[in-house]
């Protein structure tokens, strides 16, 4: 019998994540674990097509929620999961566009529960799952707008959002030295034409964001396959398998 790869990825129900867990899913061998924040609303990701030897288990996991993780954790273990090879951290928000100075610190929490916490109590939850796995990889969803280096160049009115990333890009490069057997890192998808995406662009006066959903994800998957603790982990990864300056 062949072995299973076993992916864990948040926020499964649309998007990108909805997008990564077609395409895994597709894969002879896999078992994709959908973690989303109402189980019951996750029809569309219960139908997808699954590859010989494939399956989907479906868990709740809130990003905002402090016990959700562990709760999921318990479950997929009670379904004989003992090692997670790979989690793809990609729940997260992006809702508001102001300059620095019109920033409500309320919004700038929001964002921070959700894009950092949520992360942290993700990684606490499933780290042991990982840390029995042969080669794990904890992925982070990244962006451009965390890009200190960079900024110049992407200078658009992200501040909230931005500043949440930022934290998030220092939580993965903490996990990378924290945990020398673990490959982390985050990921940049592009800025993708996901509701999300296509949301941001039309507030900062564009009609749509630049990459296609497809490109990203196939470009990311591609990404993940290839990397590892020696090349990969620690670094700021782009979906088209460049490295991004932090």
């Amino acid at each position: 019998m062949a072995s299973k790869t076993t992916v864990l990825i948040t926020g499964a129900s649309r998007g990108l994540g909805y997008g990564l867990a077609e395409k895994y899913l597709a894969r002879p061998n896999h078992i994709v674990i959908g973690a989303v924040r109402s189980p019951a609303t996750a029809n569309a990701l219960k139908g997808l097509p699954t590859g010989e030897g494939s399956s989907l288990i479906v868990v709740k996991i809130d990003s905002v929620s402090e016990t959700d993780p562990a709760t999921a954790i318990e479950e997929i273990k009670s379904q004989g999961i003992t090692a997670l090879d790979i989690v793809i951290a990609n729940a997260g928000i992006s809702q508001i566009f102001p300059p620095v100075h019109e920033v409500e610190i309320s919004d700038l929490q929001e964002h921070i529960q959700v894009n950092v916490f949520g992360v942290i109590l993700l990684f606490k939850a499933v780290r042991p799952l990982l840390l029995a796995a042969k080669e794990p990889k904890f992925v982070t969803l990244g962006t451009s707008a965390a890009s200190l280096s960079e900024m110049a160049t992407r200078n658009f009115p992200n501040s909230v959002y931005g500043t949440s990333k930022v934290a998030l890009n220092y939580i993965t490069l903490k996990t990378h030295f924290e945990n020398p057997t673990l490959t982390a890192f985050p990921l940049d998808p592009g800025w993708v034409q996901t509701e999300m995406g296509n949301t941001g662009a039309r507030g900062l006066g564009l009609e749509k964001a630049e990459v296609e959903v497809d490109v990203s994800v196939s470009g990311m998957i591609k990404v993940i396959d290839a990397s590892n603790r020696e090349e990969t982990s620690g670094k700021f990864m782009f979906f088209d398998g460049t490295s991004k300056p932090w």
